[in-house]
């Protein structure tokens, strides 16, 4: 039988160390793949093989992350998410290499999670944001059930490389902040937030489809874009939405207008990203696919 071998090559935030070469199989070598990861990043996995396979998944955290191909079939690429509040400790990273007419070839991985320490903010908005009414329960939980069943879904792959920023503004660095409105805990920031002036135009940062264009409760008018393999853009407290539900959006589309809707404490956008059910840092987004010599994850 011809030996096949795949190389498995990772490619992470700087900061991520890799490990050296190891061999998984004995037709399966991961020869870079990361010794650990924070909660929050994302990386990009690729797959190269000299017999193109039919199709390549990767399963981690318990959920199963969709690959795609190159031109020619020959390499495969995917991203991985770590979740915001993913616990320290380590976990195997499966990969999956479906062939035509012969057994599937997989190896492992384990991947480390180390702690990370979010900073605490703290804000003022109105009381009902923090004390829903009795007569707002059902709405919220009406709300978040249609969230959830939209980031279940995966679709086929609409982005492309690499992902631009919604608007020119700086980003705060308030990912994963523990959040505390009005004195009270609540959950984690799970995205990032441009102070940018209202009215200023929000642009898609990459090819995806509208899925949700809406007033929702806590986050206002909300735009939510999904740009296919598990991966989503939403975008919240907008003073305006300019597309509707089932549009193709290119990247730079205009989405609507930097607002101050729902739960918010004065103007801004504020852009969260899920991929594969994973809450993750926008600019690790940017940086796992940005083209060298740009300056898309530029937050001074």
């Amino acid at each position: 039988m011809r030996r096949l071998w795949l190389l498995l090559l990772l490619v992470v935030l700087p900061a991520l160390a890799t490990a050296a070469p190891a061999r998984a199989a004995d037709d399966l070598t991961i020869s870079s793949a990361p010794r650990q990861a924070e909660p929050g990043a994302v990386f990009l996995m690729e797959v190269a093989s000299l017999e193109p396979p039919l199709r390549v998944v990767a399963r981690v955290f318990g959920r199963e992350v969709a690959f795609y191909p190159d031109a020619n079939g020959q390499r495969w690429r995917g991203l991985i998410g770590v979740d915001l509040e993913r616990r320290p400790g380590e976990y195997v990273l499966t990969v999956e290499a479906i062939r035509q007419g012969a057994s599937a070839l997989t190896a492992t991985h384990r991947l480390r999670v180390t702690d990370k320490q979010f900073p605490t903010r703290r804000v003022r908005v109105a009381t009902q944001f923090v004390n829903p009414p009795a007569s707002a329960l059902e709405r919220i939980e009406r709300e978040s059930e249609k969230l959830r069943a939209l980031f279940d879904n995966v679709t086929a792959r609409r982005w492309h490389e690499p992902f631009l920023k919604p608007v020119d503004d700086r980003p705060t660095s308030n990912f994963g902040s523990r959040s505390i409105f009005n004195g009270q805990p609540r959950t984690p920031h799970a995205g990032i937030d441009f102070m940018s002036r209202e009215g200023t135009p929000v642009r898609s940062p990459n090819a995806g489809q509208i899925v949700l264009a809406e007033d929702l409760f806590f986050t206002g008018h909300t735009v939510i874009v999904d740009h296919g393999l598990g991966l989503y853009s939403l975008f919240a407290h907008l003073s305006r939405i300019d597309v509707e539900p089932g549009q193709t959006v290119e990247p730079q589309t205009v989405l609507g207008l930097v607002g101050a809707t729902g739960r918010a404490s004065g103007p801004h956008l504020h852009w969260a990203v899920r991929l594969s059910g994973a809450r993750v840092d926008p600019i690790s987004l940017i940086a796992a696919l940005e083209i060298p010599g740009t300056t898309n994850t530029d937050q001074r």
